[in-house]
């Protein structure tokens, strides 16, 4: 059983303002889409995903959507993480999925076959968490079916899912995919970031460049 994908994207322009000490503002926006770019890329090469959408209100992000072949939901207003989300599964459980996959755009490390991984013999009711590398927050979500619980994205989120999925009585699990873990918020993580596409010379290009690698 395939998944539809759902990328929510920021506005670029207003993206990673917790880099802002470090990293002018035309150089967050380029960074922003080179790593969505580079998450697109990946999506389109796993072969369980049947269908992208992405929602965002940032004019780029929609064209690099449309260079993907993915679907666009408008987001004029960037209503916030949780509420694009939620756009993105309405439109998915419109056209039939029977599950999707919730993705950031800021994790430029994405393997296709460890998407592939996620979404390979799952139960046809079943809620997957994908940790951050910190272990608190959540990088991806699996909802089978879409309406499995509600998203709660943000610091901590990993808990609420957990939780979620038991009070809504759906088997969950916690999944481990590496190249999933590392998304780019902080300081730290731009440090952690380089050193792994340094390590890792073919990952991520349009993002090393961002970064000068």
């Amino acid at each position: 059983m395939k998944a539809t994908a759902v990328l929510p994207v920021k506005r670029f322009d207003a993206a990673k303002q917790r880099l802002a000490a470090g990293v002018d503002g035309e150089r967050r926006r380029e960074l922003a889409g080179a790593m969505v770019a580079d998450v697109l890329e990946a999506i389109g090469g796993a072969r369980a995903i049947e269908r992208l959408i992405v929602v965002s209100g940032d004019p780029l992000a929609q064209e690099l959507a449309a260079e993907a072949g993915a679907e666009i939901v408008p987001d004029p207003e960037d209503a916030g993480h949780i509420e694009a989300a939620q756009a993105g599964i309405a439109r998915a459980e419109v056209e039939g999925a029977e599950r999707v996959v919730l993705l950031a755009g800021d994790c430029p490390l994405l393997d296709p076959r460890e998407l592939d991984r996620l979404l390979t013999g799952t139960p046809s009711r079943y809620v997957g968490i994908v940790p951050d590398r910190h272990g608190s927050g959540t990088n991806a979500l699996l909802l089978s079916p879409p309406d499995a619980i509600v998203p709660a994205f943000g610091e901590g989120s990993r808990a609420r899912h957990v939780e979620a999925a038991r009070q809504a009585g759906i088997p969950f699990g916690i999944e481990e995919l590496p190249s999933i873990e590392l998304d780019l918020d902080t300081p730290a993580d731009v440090i952690a970031l380089t050193r792994e596409l340094e390590r890792q010379p073919k990952r991520a290009r349009r993002t090393a460049k961002a970064l000068g690698i």
